[in-house]
């Protein structure tokens, strides 16, 4: 039995009569700043167990006597077979639920972009272990929740998300001290269900699929859809818009660094269709959420849309083109994005340059040393309202040759871009 010192910097567990960690930071200060939190690793049954000094009542886990005390009382628990005597904080032995309704009331989580979803997420994991002592929920448990959910049919991504948001309350219980070492470990334990990279999608919508899209949709703003073909923002970002984020005169989005799944700030090109639908909402006026959904909060107040799964799914019913992951070549709202993505390159755009408005991490060396400047996202989003001009010119044209194959009339106007695609399809 002994007791470690934890290095506040890289949490490194080493012998406390260390004074320098491998990182670097001085352990002696930090100790004399109460900065150094304090261990006990012991040997049972020949496996190592780890005594976290926040786990105990009054007993302050910075303090190095308070260890040597603690040290001391498990020496001669131990020796006579009662370790029982040692009670763990109150806050230790609450249930789930209450745990993480602590979570959700703090300031810094409430005012984070997704916590709708962070709520939702959490009140599924409470279905099964909202009444479950926390330090009771061991990693068979957890993963036999993942196996239950994939059996009720949901995705690895949506059951990744619920327990995602369990290990976020985990990690804030145990930075406040409220939870061990041990109850971290085994969520830590639990691996993702959905291996990197096998949810790429390959679905990419042409001009005549969104055309057909946004006409048959009903229940979802035109705009939303818009924003997603010409932007290629994810939903989040999307579904939490606000006016104050949208630059009507410089033809930009910007978001800040909270606001983005990377957490790097974002300038987006505007297309000139999409700046004018824009133009043409009437809350451009106003200082709320750009797209806010039709259901307001409990207390009346605008919300941003959740799911729009099943306007989708009919929108998709109306047309063809067959909606869901599960479904031979069907669409997801996702694909929008791909779709973007694959235009841009097909339109020529430097990949450093898409990568930047979509928000992309840079994975070559010519990410690094290339710098992307306004006019080159004003440059790209031009380069790919020409490569779907000219798609659209070829779609125009052909309809047309095959009018005039019909009658011999005199040349009309050109039709709108969904006129078009209705009349084809029909």
């Amino acid at each position: 039995m002994a007791i470690m010192s934890e290095c506040p910097t890289c949490h490194r567990k080493q012998a406390v009569r260390n004074k320098l960690c491998v990182c670097g930071t001085n352990l002696d200060q930090k100790k004399a700043a109460k900065k150094v939190r304090y261990h006990i690793v012991d040997r049972v049954n020949g496996k190592q167990k780890w005594f976290s000094l926040s786990s105990f009542e009054d007993v302050d886990p910075f303090n190095y006597d308070h260890a040597k005390d603690v040290e001391a009382k498990l020496r001669v628990s131990k020796r006579e077979r009662k370790l029982e005597i040692f009670q763990p904080k109150k806050e230790a032995t609450m249930t789930f639920r209450k745990l993480s309704e602590w979570y959700l009331e703090l300031n810094s989580v409430k005012n984070r972009r997704y916590y709708p979803t962070l709520e939702f997420n959490l009140a599924s994991f409470n279905e099964v272990f909202g009444n479950v002592v926390v330090c009771d929920i061991k990693p068979a448990a957890l993963e036999n929740y993942q196996a239950k959910r994939k059996a009720e049919g949901y995705s690895d991504s949506y059951v990744d998300q619920q327990i995602g948001a369990a290990k976020a309350v985990i990690g804030k219980a145990f930075d406040n001290d409220i939870v061990g070492g041990d109850t971290v470990k085994a969520f830590k334990k639990v691996k993702k269900l959905l291996k990197k990279g096998a949810n790429r999608r390959d679905k990419v919508l042409s001009v005549g699929d969104f055309a057909q899209l946004k006409e048959s949709a009903s229940g979802i703003s035109p705009a939303l859809l818009m924003t997603a073909y010409w932007s290629g923002m994810r939903r989040g970002e999307i579904f939490n818009l606000e006016w104050n984020q949208v630059d009507l005169k410089e033809g930009v989005i910007r978001l800040k660094a909270e606001d983005t799944k990377s957490r790097r700030p974002r300038v987006i090109p505007i297309a000139l269709e999409l700046l004018n639908t824009f133009r043409g909402l009437p809350s451009r006026f106003g200082k709320g959420l750009v797209f806010p959904s039709p259901v307001k909060d409990k207390d009346g107040e605008e919300r941003p849309f959740r799911d729009i799964r099943e306007a989708l799914k009919s929108a998709c019913n109306g047309i063809p083109l067959s909606y869901g992951r599960k479904e031979e070549n069907g669409f997801t709202f996702h694909d929008l994005r791909h779709t973007f993505n694959t235009d841009m390159d097909r339109a020529g755009v430097p990949q450093v340059v898409t990568m930047a408005i979509m928000g992309h991490e840079d994975t070559s060396m010519f990410g690094r040393y290339r710098t992307v400047t306004t006019e080159d996202l004003q440059d790209a989003i031009r380069r790919l309202e020409g490569y779907r001009a000219g798609l659209l010119d070829k779609m125009l044209d052909k309809n047309q040759n095959v009018q005039g194959q019909r009658c011999q009339e005199p040349q009309q106007k050109r039709l709108s871009t969904a006129e078009t695609v209705k009349s084809l399809v029909v």
